[in-house]
């Protein structure tokens, strides 16, 4: 299951938008620093309407959507990977996900704490990959130490050492593991260390309701670093997220309408987090279930087979293949199959957004 990490300073909204968009969240939202003393763990079904549109069409008994795991960490402060605040005990959690939320606070209230005094989005965000940085900076120097004895005669330790020393180098200088080119191999040995620094990362920018459709002065500086740093970056209100699950689809439709907004902060969330992963999904359908599959973008039949069992890769013959759209229009596979639009794809072939597939494998 796909993983993403929500990080921040104190008091940024952290938990409030875990609690919203997680429906079994149990994490407190409360106005002071290390609420969290667990990382919250939930999962969320990926929104997509056209998991319905086809399990209408093949009268299914179930729909099944993909989902994310997200972990709310705690506040994060300076110092913390040197023990500071709860320190390192969160930041090995990071270490586990394939992205991270980096939630900033964009918004004023008075009412709210900030632990640095006053809203500085840009200087928040330095306090977070500095600290973050620091703990990879310790992971590096203890895997340099431990590769001393394996260089002489292992020429991957020798591949991997010459990529931590770059990497190391550049945290060194202030900046992040993931601004470092790695050919193929350097990151197969690499990426066991779960570099923290080499995440990729959203930016999720928490704004007040009134700023929520244009956004503010904070967080179109956080927007202009993103786009130096090849990040991604949204805009979400933690607490219009809070009061949307309160309401009915129709009533939520009405409620983002009047500020301004198409969608509300998780699909922006998920939006983003496929883009920034290079993933896409794909559906298999028929009378017992229609279920959306997440994969990789580049993936080819065989593989994507495997997602849904490593049978279905090794046997792997040959896949019946539509794009959703010409599905719905059909009217069905029989119908589909009449006008030649069902097609029989091989090994080689490269799974598209909106695939509609059957596998046919030996067992």
């Amino acid at each position: 299951m796909l993983k993403a990490g929500i990080v921040g300073l104190p008091n940024v909204g952290k938990s409030t938008l875990f609690n919203a968009v997680v429906a079994n969240a149990k994490a407190q939202a409360a106005n002071f620093p290390f609420c969290t003393i667990e990382p919250n763990i939930g999962t969320v079904s990926v929104p997509d309407e056209r998991l319905a549109l086809l399990g209408n069409l093949s009268t299914s008994k179930e729909l099944i959507p993909t989902r994310i795991e997200f972990v709310d960490i705690a506040g994060l402060v300076k110092g913390a990977s040197k023990g500071e605040g709860l320190g390192n005990k969160f930041l090995a959690n990071i270490r586990e996900v394939d992205a991270i939320v980096h939630v900033v606070r964009c918004f004023e209230d008075d009412d709210v704490i900030h632990v640095s005094g006053a809203i500085g989005p840009i200087r928040d965000i330095e306090v977070i990959n500095l600290e973050l940085g620091f703990a990879d900076i310790n992971q590096i120097e203890k895997r340099r130490e431990r590769l001393k004895k394996q260089i002489r005669n292992d020429e991957n330790a020798q591949i991997e050492d010459s990529a931590l020393e770059r990497i190391y180098s550049v945290l060194m200088d202030g900046g992040v593991a993931r601004s470092v080119v790695l050919n193929n191999e350097e990151k197969r040995l690499v990426r066991p260390l779960g570099l923290l620094t080499g995440k990729p990362v959203i930016y999720a920018t928490n704004l007040s309701e009134d700023d929520l459709a244009r956004g503010n002065q904070n967080s179109n500086q956080v927007n202009e670093l993103a786009a130096s740093e090849g990040a991604e970056s949204v805009r979400i209100s933690a607490q219009v997220e809070a009061e949307l699950v309160e309401l009915g689809k129709n009533e939520q439709h009405d409620y983002l309408e009047g500020l301004g907004v198409k969608e509300g902060g998780l699909q922006s969330l998920i939006k983003a987090t496929y883009r920034l992963l290079g993933l896409s999904t794909y559906f298999t359908t028929g009378e017992k279930e229609t279920r959306a599959w997440t994969i990789r973008k580049g993936m080819t039949a065989p593989q994507a087979a495997g997602v849904i069992h490593t049978d279905f890769e090794k046997g792997f013959i040959r896949a019946q293949t539509i794009d959703y759209k010409k599905l719905l229009e059909a009217g069905s596979i029989a119908e589909a199959r009449n006008r030649g639009w069902l097609r029989s794809e091989g090994k080689d072939y490269i799974v598209s957004e909106g695939d509609v597939m059957e596998f046919l494998f030996n067992v």
